[in-house]
Protein backbone atom coordinates (compact mmCIF):
# COMPACT_ATOMS: atom_id res chain seq x y z
CA UNK A 1 0.00 0.00 0.00
CA UNK A 2 1.39 3.35 -1.01
CA UNK A 3 2.63 5.78 1.59
CA UNK A 4 0.13 8.26 0.16
CA UNK A 5 -2.49 6.31 2.13
CA UNK A 6 -2.54 7.05 5.84
CA UNK A 7 -1.96 3.90 7.83
CA UNK A 8 -4.06 5.31 10.64
CA UNK A 9 -7.07 5.25 8.33
CA UNK A 10 -6.36 2.14 6.28
CA UNK A 11 -4.80 -0.44 8.59
CA UNK A 12 -8.25 -2.07 8.67
CA UNK A 13 -7.72 -3.02 5.03
CA UNK A 14 -4.15 -4.16 5.64
CA UNK A 15 -4.90 -6.42 8.55
CA UNK A 16 -4.68 -4.58 11.87
CA UNK A 17 -8.01 -5.88 13.11
CA UNK A 18 -7.29 -8.17 16.00
CA UNK A 19 -9.59 -10.68 17.58
CA UNK A 20 -9.78 -13.09 14.65
CA UNK A 21 -9.54 -16.83 15.24
CA UNK A 22 -9.48 -19.70 12.77
CA UNK A 23 -12.38 -21.95 11.86
CA UNK A 24 -11.37 -25.60 11.48
CA UNK A 25 -12.39 -28.64 9.50
CA UNK A 26 -13.45 -31.77 11.34
CA UNK A 27 -9.84 -32.98 11.30
CA UNK A 28 -8.65 -29.77 12.94
CA UNK A 29 -7.20 -28.15 9.81
CA UNK A 30 -7.57 -24.33 9.84
CA UNK A 31 -9.82 -23.21 6.97
CA UNK A 32 -10.12 -19.50 7.62
CA UNK A 33 -10.80 -16.84 10.20
CA UNK A 34 -13.92 -16.49 12.26
CA UNK A 35 -15.07 -13.01 13.13
CA UNK A 36 -16.06 -12.61 16.79
CA UNK A 37 -19.48 -11.23 17.51
CA UNK A 38 -17.86 -8.01 18.73
CA UNK A 39 -15.89 -7.42 15.51
CA UNK A 40 -17.46 -4.39 13.75
CA UNK A 41 -18.03 -3.97 10.05
CA UNK A 42 -15.61 -1.73 8.17
CA UNK A 43 -16.56 0.54 5.30
CA UNK A 44 -14.59 2.43 2.68
CA UNK A 45 -16.44 5.69 2.10
CA UNK A 46 -15.69 7.60 -1.10
CA UNK A 47 -16.19 11.35 -1.13
CA UNK A 48 -18.55 11.03 -4.11
CA UNK A 49 -20.98 9.28 -1.76
CA UNK A 50 -20.19 5.65 -2.56
CA UNK A 51 -19.79 3.25 0.38
CA UNK A 52 -18.16 -0.16 0.06
CA UNK A 53 -18.36 -2.78 2.80
CA UNK A 54 -14.81 -4.11 3.11
CA UNK A 55 -14.64 -7.92 2.76
CA UNK A 56 -12.31 -8.34 5.72
CA UNK A 57 -13.14 -11.99 6.37
CA UNK A 58 -12.29 -12.83 2.77
CA UNK A 59 -8.93 -11.05 2.99
CA UNK A 60 -7.99 -13.01 6.11
CA UNK A 61 -9.22 -16.33 4.78
CA UNK A 62 -7.71 -18.85 2.37
CA UNK A 63 -7.48 -17.94 -1.34
CA UNK A 64 -10.96 -17.99 -2.85
CA UNK A 65 -11.66 -19.39 -6.36
CA UNK A 66 -11.32 -15.96 -8.01
CA UNK A 67 -7.82 -15.59 -6.57
CA UNK A 68 -6.89 -19.11 -7.60
CA UNK A 69 -7.95 -18.21 -11.15
CA UNK A 70 -5.63 -15.20 -11.08
CA UNK A 71 -2.76 -17.24 -9.67
CA UNK A 72 -3.29 -19.84 -12.41
CA UNK A 73 -2.48 -17.20 -15.03
CA UNK A 74 0.94 -16.59 -13.49
CA UNK A 75 3.76 -18.67 -14.94
CA UNK A 76 6.84 -17.12 -13.37
CA UNK A 77 8.07 -14.89 -10.52
CA UNK A 78 5.22 -12.66 -9.34
CA UNK A 79 5.06 -9.59 -7.11
CA UNK A 80 1.82 -8.97 -5.20
CA UNK A 81 1.47 -5.23 -4.61
CA UNK A 82 -0.58 -4.17 -1.58
CA UNK A 83 -0.58 -7.78 -0.39
CA UNK A 84 -2.55 -7.14 2.82
CA UNK A 85 -2.82 -10.32 4.94
CA UNK A 86 -1.22 -12.34 2.15
CA UNK A 87 -3.78 -14.77 0.76
CA UNK A 88 -2.88 -13.89 -2.86
CA UNK A 89 0.85 -14.28 -2.21
CA UNK A 90 0.12 -17.63 -0.58
CA UNK A 91 -1.90 -18.79 -3.60
CA UNK A 92 1.08 -18.02 -5.83
CA UNK A 93 3.59 -19.78 -3.58
CA UNK A 94 1.40 -22.87 -3.37
CA UNK A 95 1.75 -23.17 -7.15
CA UNK A 96 5.51 -23.32 -6.80
CA UNK A 97 6.09 -19.77 -8.03
CA UNK A 98 8.61 -17.32 -6.66
CA UNK A 99 6.26 -14.84 -4.98
CA UNK A 100 6.83 -11.62 -3.06
CA UNK A 101 4.17 -9.69 -1.16
CA UNK A 102 4.70 -5.96 -0.74
CA UNK A 103 2.83 -3.72 1.66
CA UNK A 104 3.61 -0.56 3.59
CA UNK A 105 1.82 -1.90 6.68
CA UNK A 106 4.08 -3.75 9.12
CA UNK A 107 1.06 -5.68 10.39
CA UNK A 108 0.10 -6.78 6.88
CA UNK A 109 3.65 -7.95 6.24
CA UNK A 110 3.66 -9.88 9.52
CA UNK A 111 0.37 -11.58 8.68
CA UNK A 112 1.65 -12.51 5.23
CA UNK A 113 4.84 -13.94 6.69
CA UNK A 114 2.75 -15.90 9.20
CA UNK A 115 1.29 -17.74 6.21
CA UNK A 116 4.79 -18.97 5.43
CA UNK A 117 5.45 -16.76 2.41
CA UNK A 118 7.82 -13.88 1.72
CA UNK A 119 6.72 -10.28 2.21
CA UNK A 120 8.50 -6.94 2.32
CA UNK A 121 7.45 -3.71 3.98
CA UNK A 122 7.85 -1.11 1.28
CA UNK A 123 6.04 1.67 -0.58
CA UNK A 124 5.28 0.57 -4.14
CA UNK A 125 6.92 3.76 -5.40
CA UNK A 126 10.16 3.04 -3.55
CA UNK A 127 12.88 0.77 -5.00
CA UNK A 128 11.81 -2.90 -5.00
CA UNK A 129 13.70 -6.15 -5.57
CA UNK A 130 13.85 -7.46 -9.13
CA UNK A 131 12.66 -4.32 -10.89
CA UNK A 132 12.16 -4.98 -14.58
CA UNK A 133 12.45 -8.75 -14.14
CA UNK A 134 9.12 -9.89 -12.67
CA UNK A 135 7.08 -12.13 -14.95
CA UNK A 136 3.90 -10.75 -13.38
CA UNK A 137 2.74 -8.02 -11.03
CA UNK A 138 -0.66 -8.00 -9.33
CA UNK A 139 -2.99 -5.21 -8.18
CA UNK A 140 -5.92 -7.09 -6.61
CA UNK A 141 -8.74 -6.16 -4.18
CA UNK A 142 -9.08 -2.57 -5.36
CA UNK A 143 -5.37 -1.76 -5.18
CA UNK A 144 -5.60 0.08 -8.50
CA UNK A 145 -6.88 2.87 -6.22
CA UNK A 146 -3.55 3.26 -4.37
CA UNK A 147 -2.49 6.89 -4.36
CA UNK A 148 -5.54 8.15 -6.26
CA UNK A 149 -3.70 8.26 -9.62
CA UNK A 150 -4.14 5.06 -11.67
CA UNK A 151 -1.93 6.26 -14.53
CA UNK A 152 1.00 6.96 -12.21
CA UNK A 153 0.52 3.63 -10.47
CA UNK A 154 0.25 1.65 -13.71
CA UNK A 155 3.33 3.40 -15.09
CA UNK A 156 5.23 2.38 -11.96
CA UNK A 157 4.02 -1.21 -12.30
CA UNK A 158 5.25 -1.23 -15.88
CA UNK A 159 8.78 -0.67 -14.62
CA UNK A 160 8.55 -3.75 -12.40
CA UNK A 161 7.64 -6.34 -15.04
CA UNK A 162 9.94 -7.83 -17.65
CA UNK A 163 9.61 -6.87 -21.32
CA UNK A 164 7.37 -9.90 -21.86
CA UNK A 165 5.73 -9.71 -18.44
CA UNK A 166 2.16 -8.82 -17.54
CA UNK A 167 0.27 -6.88 -14.90
CA UNK A 168 -3.03 -8.31 -13.63
CA UNK A 169 -5.39 -5.67 -12.25
CA UNK A 170 -8.75 -6.12 -10.56
CA UNK A 171 -11.12 -3.48 -11.88
CA UNK A 172 -14.71 -2.37 -11.41
CA UNK A 173 -17.59 -3.76 -13.46
CA UNK A 174 -18.14 -2.32 -16.96
CA UNK A 175 -19.77 1.09 -16.87
CA UNK A 176 -18.10 2.17 -13.62
CA UNK A 177 -15.86 4.64 -15.46
CA UNK A 178 -12.83 6.33 -13.94
CA UNK A 179 -13.10 8.14 -10.62
CA UNK A 180 -10.31 9.90 -8.72
CA UNK A 181 -10.90 11.53 -5.38
CA UNK A 182 -10.63 10.86 -1.68
CA UNK A 183 -11.87 8.23 0.74
CA UNK A 184 -11.79 7.22 4.38
CA UNK A 185 -12.55 4.20 6.52
CA UNK A 186 -15.31 3.99 9.12
CA UNK A 187 -16.08 1.12 11.47
CA UNK A 188 -19.32 0.18 13.15
CA UNK A 189 -22.44 -1.91 12.79
CA UNK A 190 -23.96 0.54 10.31
CA UNK A 191 -20.78 2.11 8.98
CA UNK A 192 -21.67 5.66 9.97
CA UNK A 193 -21.88 5.82 13.76
CA UNK A 194 -18.19 5.46 14.61
CA UNK A 195 -15.41 8.03 14.22
CA UNK A 196 -13.90 7.93 10.77
CA UNK A 197 -10.24 7.58 9.89
CA UNK A 198 -8.13 10.15 8.06
CA UNK A 199 -8.93 11.04 4.47
CA UNK A 200 -6.61 9.74 1.74
CA UNK A 201 -6.49 9.86 -2.05
CA UNK A 202 -8.16 6.94 -3.84
CA UNK A 203 -9.41 5.89 -7.27
CA UNK A 204 -11.73 3.47 -9.07
CA UNK A 205 -11.27 2.15 -12.60
CA UNK A 206 -14.01 0.37 -14.55
CA UNK A 207 -13.34 -2.46 -16.97
CA UNK A 208 -14.13 -0.21 -19.93
CA UNK A 209 -11.85 2.58 -18.64
CA UNK A 210 -8.72 0.55 -17.90
CA UNK A 211 -7.51 0.62 -21.53
CA UNK A 212 -7.39 4.42 -21.51
CA UNK A 213 -5.48 4.54 -18.23
CA UNK A 214 -3.15 1.78 -19.39
CA UNK A 215 -2.36 3.56 -22.66
CA UNK A 216 -1.48 6.74 -20.80
CA UNK A 217 0.92 4.65 -18.69
CA UNK A 218 2.62 2.99 -21.69
CA UNK A 219 0.72 -0.29 -21.32
CA UNK A 220 -1.95 -2.12 -23.32
CA UNK A 221 -4.78 -4.48 -22.43
CA UNK A 222 -4.10 -8.01 -23.65
CA UNK A 223 -7.05 -9.68 -21.94
CA UNK A 224 -10.12 -9.05 -19.84
CA UNK A 225 -11.73 -11.75 -17.75
CA UNK A 226 -14.17 -12.16 -14.90
CA UNK A 227 -14.92 -14.56 -12.10
CA UNK A 228 -18.48 -14.24 -10.91
CA UNK A 229 -19.11 -10.57 -10.14
CA UNK A 230 -15.40 -9.67 -10.15
CA UNK A 231 -13.62 -8.22 -13.20
CA UNK A 232 -9.94 -8.28 -14.12
CA UNK A 233 -7.66 -6.98 -16.86
CA UNK A 234 -4.24 -8.24 -17.91
CA UNK A 235 -1.86 -5.59 -19.20
CA UNK A 236 1.48 -5.71 -20.99
CA UNK A 237 4.01 -3.15 -22.13
CA UNK A 238 3.09 -1.30 -25.33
Amino acid sequence: MSSTVSLDGFDVVLGRLGGWSADHDADGTPVGPRRPATQPDHWLVHTDGRRDLLPVRRWHGPPEPAIESVAARCTGPTIDLGCGPGRVTMALARRGLVALGVDISAEAVRLTQDRGVVALRRDVFEPLPGEGRWAHALLIDGNIGIGGDPVRLLRRCGTLIAADGTLVVEVERPGAGLWQGKAYVVSGSSGDREPRGPVFRWARVGSEAVARAAAAAGLRVVDRFRFGPRWFAELARS
